[in-house]
């Protein structure tokens, strides 16, 4: 009797065990589609064949009856990949889900893109080409503009770290198409930058940041308003890389952004 109870003892055990560890797993993946509540999974194929998985927040059907700014979030290191997941998600949450928040929307409604691209694809490039996963995402642009009611004058993008050289980067090469840029640490080719001149930008660093110095975003800004332009540039003391815990928490910046247009806004 008494190895009986001791058997079915340890069988319970075990069960409990075995549901604990499948319950983990579980529970860590309904958190992550909390997370991504809102934003519609897509993946769009260019000409040249290169595939780009990408999320898009869709405002209410009632606000789409007018033309709405399109928010474009180059994700960080830490989202690049293909589960089409991490670029909303971890350190990325702040920076693609701020613009979707009740009260935002009710105010601003806005269309929000957040392409991914591989670990080994980069936003950014010296060349005078840009990287297929960009060709590809400006493909993208065009084919939405054509799908939504896209405000033409109001397309804004925001990056950070490597999503930060992207944005700088696009600013450069098409700085017909953006009304404003928020790059948080990131750094760019500084001759370049200058095409960008009438594109308003509000750039972002930490002072301690150990993985972009900081001197990456002053020498941008430093070149900018060598041309007499407005950028606005922020620096954080004693804030490392992940500034963007900070600057998405900047009173004036939400309504800054929104308040940013193209006089001559061109199609996508």
């Amino acid at each position: 009797m008494q190895a009986k109870r001791v058997f079915f003892t340890g069988m319970i055990i075990i069960v409990a065990l075995f549901v604990a560890l499948v319950a983990a797993p579980l529970a860590s993946f309904a958190n992550d589609n909390a997370i991504l509540d809102g934003f519609v999974a897509r993946e769009y194929q260019s000409a040249a064949g290169v595939k780009l998985p990408y999320r898009l927040y869709l405002p209410g059907a009632a606000k789409r009856d007018q033309a709405l700014p399109l928010i474009l979030f180059l994700h960080g290191s830490g989202g690049a990949g293909t589960d089409n997941r991490k670029q909303v998600s971890g350190g990325n949450t702040d920076g693609t889900h701020i613009w979707i928040e009740r009260a935002m929307q009710e105010r601003h409604p806005a269309f929000v893109l957040a392409p991914q691209i591989p670990e080994t694809s980069r936003w950014h490039s010296s060349s005078d080409e840009p990287l297929p996963h960009v060709a590809a995402l400006l493909e993208l642009l065009g084919e939405l503009s054509s799908e939504l009611r896209i405000d033409t004058g109001r397309v804004y993008v925001i990056g950070q770290s490597r999503g930060g050289y992207g944005a700088w980067d696009l600013i450069a090469r098409y700085p017909d198409i953006f009304a404003a840029a928020i790059p948080l640490c990131g750094g760019g080719d500084t001759k370049r930058i200058l095409s960008a001149r009438d594109v308003a930008v509000w750039a972002f660093h930490g002072a301690e940041d150990t993985t972009v110095p900081a001197s990456h975003s002053r020498e941008m800004v430093a070149a900018l308003r060598a041309v007499n332009s407005s950028v606005r540039y922020t620096e954080y003391p004693g804030v490392g890389h992940d500034v963007w815990t900070r600057a998405f928490r900047e009173r004036d910046l939400l309504e800054w952004l929104f308040a940013q247009r193209r006089p001559d806004p061109k199609s996508l």
